[in-house]
């Protein structure tokens, strides 16, 4: 099984989602937060499971849509890293110009 890479910048999107969520249930927020990490962890032995992100059209920049978010991640030799994690709703286009998009 491959490895599944958690970039700093997306451990940050995390902690911005639970700590959205803890305003009203902190209890939520942590299990919000721990099934989006199980999510992705078929990603190891999967890697192109999720779709190519559609505003990129690249092979190896794909997501995975967990209710309301996509989780951004790029396809590695040795296995994925997770790049983002965003709410639906936001521009990704305008978001990824500050992202590690490249992590080649």
């Amino acid at each position: 099984m491959a490895e599944v890479i958690w970039t700093v910048s997306a451990i940050r999107d995390l902690d911005e989602i639970a700590s959205h969520i803890a305003i009203d249930s902190p209890p939520y927020a942590s299990i919000f937060v721990a099934r989006i990490v199980r999510a992705t962890r078929n990603l190891g032995s999967f890697s192109r499971m999720g779709r190519v992100v559609p505003e990129f059209h690249d092979q190896f920049l794909r997501e995975l849509i967990f209710q309301n978010y996509r989780i951004v991640y790029r396809v590695l030799d040795e296995g994925v890293a997770i790049l983002a994690v965003w709410h639906g709703a936001m521009d990704l286009s305008s978001r990824s110009e500050a992202a590690p998009w490249n992590l080649t």
